[in-house]
């Protein structure tokens, strides 16, 4: 394992084999040709890109881990961790919306559906011919997902869904949504179920779209179901399996951003290290002092030991293995340190780093969401220590 974390490279060679440089090669281009260009545009005017998202299920990118014989690109969670990092070099806001569209619904229904439901849904989630979303939390139920108040009432050959989810990525724009309701016991994880509602479908609407401090090109609004009627062929599983479903998928999804994490620190510590030798203070480059020079360093370290910690989960996840405590550990580090390398990006800028003409502004808004999204710092911790007691 050889060390290069250089902004050509920005980050550790990991012997990747020739279809991974490929993967990476593909991403990064695609990235400097489709996305940076537009990034400040999207951000101002708060623009969900879909034709964007379209060309990126073109590339196999809206259904990395999806099998072929779905439409998918067939690969493992490393390639993954890769895909998501280097978007988000670029723009934390379609990096946001390229994980969570992969590791939650389409990831949902990968790892829960029958045969005849993943043959109806993945190939058009894999494609991006569909947008997917996904819902577990709502207004007063953050971390508290057994407290929810959205129902599912059997009636029939349908189940009528009634209540709302909160804070959904591509809530408005999404075509599908995996959703967790209440079918039994409220507080009890049994009494959760996940069902699969569709775009159109009568009482299934959207609310505002959120308008947020960063990733603002990652659009998020509320989902409403009145009187919702749904077959009951769209549950994933069987009925009272949705908690524990929801908790698997945010074991895989807590790679997702801390991949996001890495590849936004990434970004952030590329335009510091330029920014330096190019800023002339006193005769000579910022980054002969060593005020800056010990921030790139502690940014660099920090960064490379984020990278470990998510391919050692990315790994584990590839061998079918449990990644509770890998998966949480590695979603708090990074997303602590992407915050951290981007605050001192803001510094080694100055004043130039608090305007809109300098990338690192926006890595420093993005950044938050990483520390709350999927999972808080605080809930990652409740998450590690109990694996650790037990």
């Amino acid at each position: 394992m050889q060390s290069t974390l250089t902004p050509e490279q920005g980050g550790i060679n990991f012997h990747l084999s020739e279809n991974q440089q490929m993967v990476i090669d593909m991403v990064r281009n695609f990235a400097e040709k489709h996305i940076r260009p537009h990034v400040m545009e999207w951000d101002e005017e708060q623009t969900f890109p879909v034709e964007t998202f379209k060309k990126l299920g073109e590339l196999g990118l809206m259904g990395v881990l999806v099998p072929e014989e779905y439409g998918g690109s067939g690969l493992g969670y490393q390639e993954y961790v890769h895909v998501i990092s280097e978007i988000s070099k670029v723009c934390g806001s379609i990096g946001l919306s390229v994980a969570a569209h992969n590791s939650l619904c389409t990831g949902h229904i990968l790892a829960f559906a029958n045969d005849e439901q993943k043959k109806r849904w993945l190939p058009k989630l894999a494609t991006a011919e569909w947008i997917g979303s996904w819902g577990l939390t709502e207004a007063n139920t953050g971390s508290d997902a057994m407290g929810m108040n959205t129902t599912a009432v059997l009636d029939g050959d349908h189940y009528v869904v009634n209540g709302s989810k909160n804070w959904i990525t591509h809530g408005k724009s999404g075509n599908v949504a995996v959703v967790m309701v209440r079918t039994g016991d409220k507080g009890d994880s049994k009494g959760i179920s996940a069902i699969v509602i569709e775009k159109g479908t009568p009482g299934f609407t959207h609310g505002k779209k959120e308008n947020k401090l960063g990733m603002r090109a990652s659009e998020t609004t509320e989902l409403i179901f009145d009187n919702c009627r749904v077959p009951k062929e769209n549950l994933l599983g069987k009925e009272g399996e949705g908690f524990k479903q929801a908790m698997y998928i945010l074991d895989g999804g807590r790679i997702s951003i801390a991949a996001l994490s890495l590849g936004m620190a990434k970004g952030a510590l590329k335009a510091s290290v330029e920014y330096s030798k190019q800023r002339f203070q006193f005769g000579q480059p910022i980054s002969n002092f060593q005020g800056i020079s010990f921030k790139i360093a502690d940014m660099a370290t920090e960064i490379e030991a984020a990278e470990l910690l998510i391919m050692s989960a990315a790994d584990l996840k590839n061998q079918g293995k449990s990644v509770t405590k890998q998966s949480a550990m590695a979603k708090y580090f990074a997303s602590e340190v992407c915050v951290r390398t981007a605050t001192e990006a803001v510094q080694i800028f100055g004043g130039y780093g608090y305007t809109k003409d300098f990338p690192v502004e926006k890595f420093y808004r993005d950044s938050k969401l990483c520390t709350i999204g999927e999972g808080t710092s605080e809930i990652q911790k409740i998450v590690i220590a109990r694996e650790i007691m037990r």
